[in-house]
């Protein structure tokens, strides 16, 4: 058995594929490589590699951003001139003040259902039944039951209460404008609007995001599909350390570049910025929730992919293309050399799983100079 003349560059002759099924497509045989140390005068190659025998992992190695979970804009409610904002960076906690308008706070409670009318007495909603769980938690709230929906007057006593606290007008009813509902602590992360702006309905005022850290990176559409929701990555944070995560969403439609807002989200495992890509967000474990790393920090994102437990693989520029087709390894023993034709299996980490020419482990394989 002869094997074509050179080793088959890995970075030139392998791609992966991309249907997430763990096998490979190879480009035709290679020629002679051309470079010095290629082959020594006794036929032997210049330096060898172990045939190994453990789990081997499909898995992808991609760049993404570190940033906030569940970015959002806050628009303005009414008309008026913006005369406050809370500081880009800062964060904004139940019943803090998020911007003012003519002097007037819009302040921050939790709920997730927006603050879409003026709340009064003898309204019914979840809108309510949000308010009266704020104002329980605020401390303003005695005697209330937020169990139901229903505006009280107990409920109209919390509000009175509450404007009290904040030296407003007791009117026992709450302004549209005067509060902005989210699912938990605000973080700002960018001031859409300067003091001193008209502020509108409708236009923005915030950005705002929640306060758990999350990494965001573009995928070549070819690959979406072996990304999984719920599949656990390994993020490589910036200036060092390693936090675990898990994938929370992947995208359903197709961008032509890196996600808008991405700010640059990596190349997805993919190049050229005109392949069609899809927004995977990644959650930091609880443990790596407070990872240091300004907003938009490039990371590193390892995805497990398929594992492949107990089989035997080579190092990927190990393999040679054999007269006839196929491929093989240069097995080396006892001072010589012979060619041993092999199977492919799944690719990974630098090497491909191998099947049948008897090899075994710890046998000594050709691998050309770096």
């Amino acid at each position: 058995m002869r094997r074509r003349r050179g080793w088959l560059l890995a970075s030139l002759a392998v791609l992966l594929a991309a249907s997430g099924g763990g096998y490979v497509v190879l480009a035709g045989p290679q020629e002679e490589s051309g470079r010095s140390g290629d082959r020594r005068a006794d036929g032997l190659p210049p330096a060898t590699a172990p045939v190994k025998r453990g789990d081997l992992s499909s898995g992808l190695q991609v760049e993404g951003t570190l940033g906030y979970a569940k970015e959002r804009r806050q628009n303005a409610v009414g008309p008026g001139v913006l005369t406050w904002t809370a500081a880009e960076g800062s964060v904004v906690e139940r019943d803090g003040r998020l911007y003012e308008v003519d002097g007037r706070a819009v302040r921050l409670m939790y709920g997730a259902t927006p603050m879409y009318r003026p709340l009064k007495g003898g309204d019914k909603g979840e809108d309510v039944k949000q308010l009266k769980q704020n104002l329980l938690a605020l401390g303003y709230g005695t005697g209330l039951d937020a169990s139901d929906g229903a505006f009280t007057a107990g409920t109209t006593a919390g509000v009175k209460r509450w404007q009290k606290a904040h030296g407003q007008k007791e009117t026992g009813e709450v302004a549209k404008e005067a509060v902005a509902f989210a699912s938990g602590p605000q973080r700002i992360r960018k001031n859409d609007a300067a003091v001193g702006d008209e502020a509108a309905p409708g236009k923005p005022v915030l950005t705002l995001t929640g306060t758990r850290r999350s990494v965001r990176f573009a995928l070549d559409v070819a690959k979406a599909g072996s990304v999984k929701t719920g599949e656990k990555v390994s993020i490589d944070l910036p200036g060092g350390g390693t936090a675990g995560g898990t994938v929370e969403s992947v995208g359903s439609t197709a961008h032509p570049d890196d996600p808008p807002g991405d700010g640059g989200g990596g190349a997805g495992g993919g190049s050229g910025g005109d392949k069609p890509k899809v927004e995977v967000t990644v959650a930091l474990d609880a443990a790596a929730a407070g990872a240091e790393g300004p907003d938009r920090s490039p990371v590193t994102v390892r995805l497990t992919g398929e594992t492949r437990k107990g089989v035997l693989s080579v190092p990927v520029n190990s393999l040679l293309a054999l007269t006839g087709g196929g491929f093989g390894v240069q097995v080396v023993e006892g001072g010589a050399a012979r060619d041993v034709r092999v199977d492919l299996g799944m690719f990974g980490q630098g090497r491909v799983e191998v099947t049948g020419g008897s090899l075994k482990e710890g046998m000594r394989v050709g691998v050309p100079t770096t």
